[in-house]
């Protein structure tokens, strides 16, 4: 009897605790909200003039390849004048863009094996055989007409989830909470 009325109260007990558990206790929600970074620069070629402003980063995206960062862009195109001075040109206003981040494309190469042996020494009745250090590196490369490389680089990142742009898009755009 009394172990009856124990399992009772534990039973109202752990109602009691769930019941009252706060809301915050449940998983999180991502916010989509934007990043500004600020954007300055000038015209190439020996044009004299520049552009100043922001562009409110909101996810990374795979754009044929090359990692993009997708946002909106603000800011004022100014040029300068021969005698001093500046004009502005133009202003955007939160207009839509998409910039390619630099360095951040899909290698077409991938790594097969790099393996290392020390200096090797082996001595057989006789006959004396030293090596240095031997260092060997096979990497595929993949793309149009490269079969053997394609299969390979295939192969090779069957279990990998970030050897794509795709897998460096979901991985920033996580490490941001964007999306």
């Amino acid at each position: 009897m009394r172990l009856r009325w124990i399992s009772v109260l534990l039973g109202v007990t752990l109602l009691t605790v769930f019941a009252t558990m706060p809301a915050a206790a449940q998983a999180p929600t991502k916010v989509n909200t934007a990043i500004p970074v600020t954007l300055t620069g000038t015209f190439p070629g020996g044009a004299t003039g520049s552009f100043n402003g922001t562009f409110n980063l909101q996810r990374f995206q795979n754009v044929g390849g090359t990692l993009t960062a997708v946002g909106t862009l603000s800011g004022t195109v100014t040029q300068n004048l021969p005698g001093g001075g500046t004009t502005t040109i133009g202003t955007l206003t939160n207009t839509p863009a998409q910039l390619p981040v630099a360095g951040a494309t899909a290698d077409p190469t991938c790594q097969i094996l790099n393996l290392t042996l020390g200096p090797i020494h082996l001595d057989l009745l006789g006959l004396v055989i030293d090596t240095n250090q031997i260092v060997l590196n096979i990497t595929a490369q993949s793309g149009p007409g490269n079969l053997l490389g394609n299969l390979l680089c295939g192969v090779a990142n069957l279990l990998n989830s970030n050897a794509s742009v795709n897998g460096l898009v979901q991985a920033l755009n996580n490490a941001l909470g964007l999306l």
